[in-house]
């Protein structure tokens, strides 16, 4: 049987069934194998790791992975890549293909109820939406390690009294230890996107909020970074306002943007008391 590495060179494999990358897909493609050989390597995955990968396109990282001995499910909404990813998946043995769209599925059903990890140069136009699903879901993966756009990336780990800290950075934080483990110029990709990129690991917290606590998390972040040029009195006023502050020990005049995460879980804390 043939094997990963009797595959066609990705830029070969790609001109042969005449693909291009799709923008109504946020889809820009890293067909360098050195790159993704890293990816895979920073993503620290024990032996054979059960791995979600979502947005394979041609499939440079999934080979990555595959490499590593992980067994990977590549959830893919492109149709047209299902005869690449088909080749790999008989070159490998160790990869199950889903064509589907990653914002439906249930990734415990994927996994076969195991943790797993989630490793993925995600399409840009779904990656946020995709990582607060993972941090808020039913599903918790053991790890992830996520291709973002660098803004994105740099909201996710910023602290407060950044420019970039908000919601993502809070709900994140709150769920998971987060790090920029890696930049990737925009010249990587085919094509070349406007921006740069960043690889961000995720690791679950050992303290992670239970779900009504990261539910009210949610909903207080919303209200509080809705009106980030608000004092907090001002933008938690339909949610319990002075009271609520009162009782999270929080200044009423402070504003989002300066609120650390311990705060705005000791906010969420007393919202939930308030019943």
């Amino acid at each position: 049987m043939a094997g990963l590495d009797d595959l066609p060179p990705l830029r070969d494999a790609l001109a042969a069934h005449g693909l291009a990358a799709k923008k109504s897909f946020g889809q820009h493609f890293l067909l360098d194998l050195n790159i993704t050989r890293k990816i895979a390597r920073l993503a620290q995955l024990p032996e054979g790791a059960r791995v979600v990968e979502v947005g394979p396109g041609p499939g440079g990282l999934t080979r990555a992975l595959l490499e590593t001995g992980a067994r990977v499910t590549a959830v893919e909404k492109d149709e047209r890549f299902r005869p690449l990813l088909e080749q790999v998946v008989a070159a490998s043995g160790a990869l199950t293909l889903v064509l589907a769209d990653a914002l439906a599925v249930d990734e415990a059903e994927l996994t076969g109820g195991e943790a797993g990890h989630v490793v993925s140069n995600l399409p840009y136009n779904v990656g946020t939406p995709l990582l607060i699903k993972w941090l808020t879901g039913p599903w918790t993966p053991a790890s992830m390690t996520l291709m973002f756009q660098k803004e994105v990336a740099r909201r996710i780990v910023a602290a407060p009294g950044d420019s970039d800290y908000g919601r993502l950075a809070v709900v994140a934080q709150a769920t998971s230890d987060a790090e920029i483990v890696m930049d990737v110029p925009a010249r990587a990709f085919t094509p070349p996107p406007k921006v740069d990129s960043a690889v961000v690991r995720l690791t679950p917290r050992l303290d992670r909020p239970e779900p009504k606590r990261l539910e009210a998390l949610q909903t207080l972040t919303a209200a509080a970074f809705g009106q980030r040029r608000k004092m907090l009195r001002a933008s938690l006023k339909g949610v319990g306002g002075d009271l609520l502050l009162e009782g999270a020990g929080l200044d009423p005049q402070a504003r989002a943007e300066t609120i650390d995460v311990a705060g705005f879980l000791r906010l969420a804390d007393a919202w939930l008391a308030r019943g």
